[in-house]
């Protein structure tokens, strides 16, 4: 799994990827929890997700965010993280320009600024997410949704209330065209500590249909 560096806005990031050799295969970016709670690229649920875009044919980078690991930077309160997301994209189009699809992942802070980009990058086309903190942040830019995807959330989670999150799926999902996924893992904490196969499950299963769908 090749460290690359990425030149951000505000400095070096740090990142990893994984190539995949189909001249159209799709991208993906996968984005960590809060910088100032511990989140990282290696988080488990971040990493689980970069395993199911992997298994599903994707392109697939994470980075740290600025002022994490390696990254150049200091925390900036969303906005110099969306810019550092946008910088990942930009990175993956140039390094895969005959890419069919472009998606978004996050995990719980990391799902809020990959809405956000989601946004505002026209070209994206489809976005999972686990644990969107919907209690926490303001999410009512999603006005409309720009594309449809999988939320993850677990039932017993004590930091993102799972009536918050599946609020905002019924009110995405009540946009005309789009369709999203809703998957709620019984048992499963913030972290979804023991649960991360069901995660890695879910998500490759939804990733291959959804592939599937644009190239058949």
């Amino acid at each position: 799994m090749p460290e690359v560096t990425i030149n951000g806005p505000a400095g070096r990031l740090e990142g990893r990827y994984t190539h995949n050799k189909a001249t159209n295969a799709p991208i993906a970016l996968v984005l960590h929890p809060h910088p100032q709670h511990g989140g990282t690229m290696n988080n488990r649920v971040v990493y689980t997700l970069f395993q199911a875009f992997v298994a599903a044919g994707f392109s697939t980078l994470r980075i740290n965010f600025r002022g994490v690991g390696r990254s150049q930077g200091k925390f900036d309160r969303g906005e110099g993280e969306l810019a550092d997301a946008a910088a990942g994209v930009d990175w993956l189009q140039t390094n895969n320009p005959n890419a069919s699809q472009i998606w978004i992942a996050g995990f719980s802070f990391g799902a809020w600024i990959g809405m956000q980009l989601l946004m505002r990058r026209p070209e994206f086309d489809g976005f999972v997410v686990a644990s969107p903190p919907a209690n926490l942040y303001d999410f009512s830019f999603l006005a409309p949704c720009p594309s449809s995807g999988l939320i993850l959330q677990g039932d017993k989670d004590d930091v993102v209330s799972e009536p918050s999150v599946a609020k905002l799926a019924e009110k995405i999902s009540k946009q005309r065209g789009l369709q999203i996924d809703y998957k709620v893992i019984p048992g499963a904490n913030h972290y979804f500590q023991d649960r991360s196969e069901l995660v890695l499950e879910h998500t490759t299963a939804y990733l291959k249909k959804a592939v599937a769908r644009v190239t058949a």
